[in-house]
């Protein structure tokens, strides 16, 4: 079960950097193999470390939480999938760009911001005891192959299925969050 909920929880996670790699696609004259690469590593690295310092935190504070960890496991993975939905919604169009933000120090902060939610899904792995290497792995590689390929659909599609990419991110999410409590509660 854990390596569904990790399979599952990795997917959602790299809808962020999926959404935002059709984006740059989209937007970015100069977007090719070279930025999605660029992108995908970068991403991909960040994807798979951040669990780890979430699940971290989330074992440390474990002990001290036990008798209510699921509802905050759940309250983590239910923000976090809630905001990916509004962000969703709320993401204006752009415009087209001739510089690519891959080949500059925006490419760090794309990963950062993308990656934020992969620490509070492993603190969510680590306060419910679950393991967290098939999260960070599956989290990394699958952001890594989306960025690549989000380059590219994002040539050919627009930002526009980007949004729901990642609304739907954030419906697994919390659906998974859902999960959590069911299998505490019963």
């Amino acid at each position: 079960m854990y390596f569904w909920d990790s399979i599952l929880s990795a997917t959602s996670l790299a809808m962020d950097a999926f959404a935002i790699s059709m984006c740059i696609g989209a937007t970015t004259s100069g977007a090719r193999w070279a930025s999605g690469l660029r992108l995908g590593l970068i991403c991909g690295a960040f994807q798979f470390f951040m669990p780890f310092l979430g699940w971290l935190g989330g074992e440390f504070a474990a002990s001290y939480i036990s008798a209510f960890d699921h509802w905050i496991a759940f309250g983590l993975l239910a923000a976090v999938g809630g905001n990916m939905i509004r962000e969703s919604w709320n993401r204006a169009e752009t415009e087209i760009y001739d510089e690519d933000p891959t080949k500059k120090i925006t490419l760090l902060y794309l990963a950062l911001a993308t990656s934020i939610d992969a620490l509070a899904v492993g603190a969510s792995f680590g306060i419910s005891k679950r393991p967290v290497f098939a999260l960070a792995a599956a989290s990394g590689a699958i952001t890594a192959v989306l960025c690549f390929v989000g380059i590219y659909i994002g040539r050919l599609a627009g930002c526009k299925i980007g949004k729901k990419v990642e609304a739907a991110g954030g419906l697994v999410l919390i659906l998974i969050g859902l999960n959590i409590l069911r299998e505490h509660l019963l």
